[in-house]
């Protein structure tokens, strides 16, 4: 037997119409929740011998005081009603939380999982374990995050306060301090980064949570400027860096790159023109070279780039670097 989104709804109007009985003293019997609900008690009725008897509600009719009661006052209403497709999307969820593994949220994520399970109808006939066995979320490897620093983090974010961090930047053997008014947290290719205005800079800059080594929640509040959107701070972006100026790529894939260049979107505002030998041409706006330079050389031969001239000139610097090592 279905129910529809109205039966349930009435059905969780009649699970808090008889809590609410039985904490007044006045229990709820069909002809009260019938007048209260605008339906019949006939209808209530139904409903009654629904929960009792396909959701397993301990419900007894007290003839004394003409009301309906719960013989266990801790059951609980299931408050989803679940399909084996929900149940299954529900098993890949937890599956791909193991991307978070690396910070604090993770366990607190595993935790509401666990809450969403043990609320699920004891009736639910699909065995979700075979999950386990025959599916795989691969995630990249991510940072370590001190719980403490995600911590400070989040406080800072949800309370508008100024946060002083001992910042260790790349190359550097010396940590330097940093007050950032932070505005937005950002996950990318399994590292953690806050974006915030930088007191120091006087702009807003881009910090990874890992490479903080100390945080302190400030006293001082901040107001995150209406015009701020992580969106447009991040612009024409292929990554997470932002840079000072736009420049338009232009790179070349020869016809073995070709089917894996086609089978994903690299960049939200992408073009791609396609050459009559098979090979394509990929097109697109960024802000910061450094990713894409990175990118590019990850596909090794038959990638040419053909604009902007300093990406060309960095990518040829890079590869005869590169090739020194095995002269």
């Amino acid at each position: 037997m279905t129910r529809n989104k109205i039966q349930l709804q009435r059905l969780i109007f009649i699970d808090q119409a008889i809590r609410e009985g039985m904490r007044q003293g006045v229990l709820a019997n069909r002809s009260t929740m019938a007048a209260r609900y605008e339906v019949s008690p006939k209808s209530i009725g139904r409903d009654i011998d629904y929960l009792k008897h396909q959701m397993d509600a301990p419900i007894e009719y007290d003839q004394q005081k003409h009301g309906y009661f719960y013989t266990e006052e801790t059951y609980k209403l299931p408050a989803i009603s679940i399909s084996e497709s929900d149940l299954f999307a529900i098993c890949v969820a937890r599956k791909a939380l193991k991307q978070h593994e690396n910070t604090p949220v993770y366990r607190k994520l595993v935790s509401v999982f666990r809450k969403i399970e043990q609320s699920l109808p004891d009736k639910v006939s699909v065995e979700p374990s075979w999950v386990d066995d025959r599916m795989s979320v691969l995630q990249e490897r991510g940072t370590d995050i001190d719980p403490a620093t995600w911590d400070k983090v989040a406080e800072a974010l949800h309370h508008n306060r100024r946060l002083r961090l001992s910042y260790l930047k790349p190359g550097d053997t010396a940590e330097e301090e940093r007050e950032i008014d932070p505005y937005h947290v950002v996950n990318f290719q399994g590292e953690w980064y806050v974006a915030g205005f930088c007191h120091r800079r006087r702009d807003i800059r881009i910090f990874a949570l890992s490479r903080i080594k100390a945080a302190e929640t400030l006293k001082a509040h901040f107001t995150i400027p209406d015009d701020f959107s992580f969106a447009r701070f991040a612009g024409h972006h292929f990554g997470i860096f932002r840079g000072e100026k736009d420049h338009r790529v232009e790179i070349h894939f020869a016809q073995k790159h070709t089917p894996y260049v086609l089978e994903r979107e690299w960049h939200p505002e992408q073009s791609i023109t396609h050459a009559d030998d098979g090979s394509v041409t990929l097109s697109f706006t960024s802000n910061h070279l450094f990713e894409v330079k990175r990118w590019i050389l990850s596909w090794g031969s038959g990638v040419r780039v053909l604009a902007p001239p300093e990406l060309v000139d960095a990518v040829r610097l890079e590869l005869e670097e590169a090739l020194q090592a095995y002269h």
